[in-house]
């Protein structure tokens, strides 16, 4: 499979790829950056913001969510103004990392300590205080979630009965029974470690494989509905953090990717790679 770099843009810590259906735009983040990202009619428009962002998801109503370490925002897309949502985890020091929304439109929220100094410089990680939760249209906050070390990947089966979660500190994508309730039942492990880096962000396709990044692994995983390895895709990034599918068909995989010391030349940027099924289509928010 022959990749490509979608723009010029090399992101520190890209991430959180969202492919809207409606506009045809891809977004996404650069979270050491403070950027939140959108290709639209092969024009990039970046929103420098004032904290570290971890996902950018449109909404229903026309604007978008940001999560900023302060909480979950609303950004109106034309004035750039930014107007405060909810604060999902009161956790100080916590930041968002994951971010999607359920096909019910309600965004889950993964958070973590933070680990990036404003500077974009790593800090350490010396506590498991992250948590899940789950933020509806009207702003209700459910904690689902606490202990939680990174977490990364949030996908659903049809039915929306399942969650398929993953915690990178634990090398590790569990599977939750959701509770009629909305609550979770305790996690069964689903994938443990390999020998292709850690596990990061994931896409589901339409056969209900999920393709799963593999952070210092330079590859996707892509995983059958049992857990077992259908086959490996090799990357020419050292750091692939998520992927999404987009375009016309749903057959356009977009691979976000972070800089790595090893600084291969498409570190960082967002990869284009057509691939022989179609992906499941993102849910923008509800509210």
């Amino acid at each position: 499979m022959s990749c490509i770099a979608v723009t010029p843009h090399r992101a520190q810590l890209g991430e959180g790829p969202f492919w809207d259906v409606p506009t045809q735009a891809l977004y996404w983040v650069n979270i050491a950056g403070k950027q939140a990202l959108r290709l639209m009619d092969g024009q990039l428009r970046i929103w420098q913001l004032p904290e570290h962002v971890s996902a950018f998801i449109p909404c229903e109503s026309g604007d978008a969510l940001v999560t900023l370490s302060s909480g979950v925002y609303r950004l109106d897309l034309v004035t750039e103004a930014l107007t405060l949502l909810c604060v999902a985890d009161p956790q100080p020091g916590n930041r968002g990392n994951e971010a999607r929304c359920d096909a019910k439109g309600r965004l889950w929220l993964g958070t973590m300590q933070n680990n990036i100094g404003e500077n974009g410089e790593d800090l350490p990680i010396t506590r498991r205080s992250g948590g899940l939760f789950r933020i509806d249209a009207d702003a209700q906050v459910t904690p689902l979630l606490s202990g939680l070390g990174i977490p990364n990947t949030l996908l659903w089966n049809d039915d929306g009965t399942e969650v398929t979660f993953g915690d990178s500190m634990d090398e590790t994508l569990y599977r939750y029974s959701i509770q009629p309730d909305g609550q979770l039942d305790p996690a069964t492990l689903w994938f443990g470690s390999h020998a292709h880096g850690g596990p990061d962000g994931s896409a589901m396709d339409a056969e209900g494989y999920i393709w799963n990044a593999r952070w210092d692994g330079s590859c996707l995983l892509r995983l059958t509905p049992g857990g077992e390895v259908d086959r490996v895709i090799e990357l020419p990034v050292s750091r692939p953090t998520s992927c999404v599918f987009g375009g016309p068909n749903l057959t356009t995989l977009y691979i976000t990717s972070a800089a790595s010391p090893l600084d291969h030349p498409l570190d960082g940027a967002v990869l284009a790679i057509e691939v022989d099924v179609a992906g499941k289509p993102c849910h923008r928010f509800a509210g």
